[in-house]
């Protein structure tokens, strides 16, 4: 392994510079939530078609309390516990040190978890701010937040120590994402108590945006940038290209907040630049995907037995299918028959789930059993997690586009409200059957996981090697 590497590099055992006990924690967490999280969806979901199945007289269990569980659930447990754990495997390979301070890693995994559950529990007991992805009450909200800057300052340290003074472009998107989340937590903190009115309206659309477009999209990034290269075996297509993606992303992202108020007492010149800058973003959504499959280029013939870059590519197309919907819908012409229908909920779900949680996931068995020292237990089992996932993302994310835009221009043609709920309930019930595939989907996954881990250690000789990616000229490997 340490003859494959190149420059400073050279004769380092970059296994070495894991600490896996951390890795570990994290990943067995995130895991805890990827099967916990979307179920309370499908729960969800079925309280469209049959209303009264959960009972009537428990509030914990009303669609109101569950649905802040779920999104809160999927974003800040199953997605960013996946990824700060993963940060901890890639951050040190690719800055050549160790991550300062480790006796502080598997403390913070706990801390960060156990705040989820408690927040999570306590939003089923009516504690609730009301801002989307930001319900969370102050209890929780400082500890998360002290966690994201702790992580914060051991990522920045190791980067400034990296033997390599380029930086991959993984670390870009790392970086931003963490110094950018680390303030954007501020500012959920104090939103709920110091701004009112349609200020607080106006900054909750940052909130939530940032949460989402300097959140987990940089989030998402780090993963596809590094994982994908490592899996097919290939440079990355274009560096220069990244950085293009990155800087856009960048100065562009923190303006589209207000496009969904849209026709709100929101000053227009805002409104309008939300529009403006959210068409912009097909600039750094565009040269990521070709960066992307430019990298794969050459290597498709190879996909059949490659769970990872499969899990990577497949969210990658979901990530172009809901970008399109995120740009387009922030128009008044298309925003008219969309708002407030399950459109944007088909949107929310390609986005979060379909691509960031799935660009986790590929994440995931890459590194579980690298860091189980084991194969991975059963290829046939995580290839019909692969179809059932996509399948059921793809089904849901097929049915709530064409009932929100059924509804949507039901409503602008004057049908009575509740005629457009009826015709709701066969997309609705279709859309519970593809959250159930998803579903047997994670969990036929976190089961082939909990095997590996139970699995005879695989001989030392036998064991995965930690294969390098080459880069373009000049570049460090992986």
């Amino acid at each position: 392994m340490a003859d494959a590497l190149r420059g400073r590099f050279a004769g380092i055992d970059l296994d070495e510079l894991v600490d896996w006990p951390v890795v570990r924690i994290w990943l067995y967490w995130g895991m805890f939530w990827l099967m916990v999280t979307p179920s309370v969806g499908v729960a969800l979901s079925g309280l469209f078609n049959y209303p009264d199945y959960l009972g009537t007289n428990n509030l914990g269990l009303t669609f109101g309390r569950l649905r802040p569980v779920h999104v809160n659930g999927v974003i800040f447990g199953a997605f960013s516990t996946l990824f700060i754990g993963l940060c901890y495997f890639l951050v040190p390979r690719l800055s050549g040190v160790r991550v300062p301070w480790p006796q502080w890693g598997i403390p913070l995994a706990w801390v960060w978890n156990i705040s989820t559950a408690v927040a999570l529990i306590s939003l089923m007991f009516g504690e609730n701010h009301g801002l989307e992805a930001g319900e969370f009450p102050l209890y929780v909200k400082i500890p998360l937040f002290i966690v994201v800057a702790v992580a914060t300052a051991q990522f920045l340290i190791t980067i400034g120590r990296r033997l390599e003074p380029p930086l991959y472009v993984a670390l870009w998107y790392l970086i931003g994402a963490f110094v950018w989340t680390t303030m954007n937590l501020v500012l959920g903190i104090i939103l709920p108590y110091m701004i009112t009115g349609i200020n607080s309206a106006a900054f909750h659309g940052l909130y939530i945006h940032y949460i989402v477009g300097l959140w987990l999209t940089p989030a998402g990034y780090v993963l596809i940038y590094y994982f994908l290269p490592l899996s097919v075996r290939n440079p990355i297509y274009g560096h220069k290209l990244s950085l293009v993606g990155f800087w856009s992303l960048a100065l562009f992202y923190p303006f589209v907040g207000i496009h969904h108020y849209l026709y709100s007492p929101i000053a227009d010149w805002a409104e309008t630049i939300a529009i403006v800058t959210s068409m912009l973003l097909i600039i750094p959504v565009w040269t990521v995907l070709v960066n992307f499959f430019g990298t794969v280029m050459g290597r498709w013939d190879s996909f059949g037995r490659n769970l990872p870059a499969k899990f990577l590519i497949m969210g990658a197309l979901m990530y172009l299918v809901g970008c399109f919907q995120g740009s387009t819908e922030a128009l008044r012409l298309i925003q008219q028959p969309t708002h407030f229908t399950d459109f944007v909920i088909s949107h929310s779900h390609l986005t979060v789930f379909g691509t960031f949680v799935v660009w986790a996931m590929g994440g995931l068995i890459y590194v579980w059993p690298r860091a189980c020292g084991r194969e991975l237990w059963s290829f046939r089992m995580g290839n019909w997690a692969f179809w059932l996932i996509t399948v059921g993302i793809s089904t849901m994310g097929l049915v709530l586009t064409a009932g929100g835009l059924q509804q949507g221009f039901q409503w602008m043609a004057g049908t009575e409200w509740l005629d457009t709920v009826l015709s709701m309930r066969p997309y609705w019930l279709v859309r519970t059957v593809g959250g159930i595939s998803m579903d047997i989907g994670m969990s036929l996954l976190v089961i082939n996981m909990m095997m590996t881990a139970l699995a005879r250690p695989a001989a030392v000789a036998e064991r995965p090697a930690f294969a390098p990616a080459p880069l373009p000229s000049g570049g460090a490997t992986l």
